[in-house]
C-alpha cells in the first residue's frame, strides 16, 4: 500500500484517474491548483487506485493524504 500525499498546499483541481484504475509509477493521478498554477501529483509506484481521500475542490495542506495505491 502506498499513500500519495500532497506536495504543496492547494486545491484539488481534478483527478486524472479513477478509483479502480491500474496506474504506473510517475503517472499523474491528481492535478492540484495553487497560486493559479497547475501542479500534477504523480504516483510513486505501480498499482491500482484503491481510494481517494479527497474530493475535487477540496483544499489540502502539504503532506495530506490524497489517495491510496495498492
Amino acid at each position: 500500500m502506498t499513500e500519495i500525499k500532497a506536495s504543496i498546499a492547494g486545491s484539488v483541481w481534478k483527478f486524472s484517474v479513477s478509483e479502480g484504475d491500474t496506474i504506473e509509477q510517475d503517472q499523474d493521478i491528481v492535478i492540484m491548483e495553487s497560486m493559479k498554477m497547475e501542479i500534477p501529483i504523480p504516483a510513486e509506484s505501480d498499482g491500482t487506485v484503491k481510494e481517494f481521500k479527497v474530493a475535487e475542490g477540496d483544499f489540502v495542506n502539504e503532506g495530506d493524504i490524497i489517495a491510496i495505491i495498492e
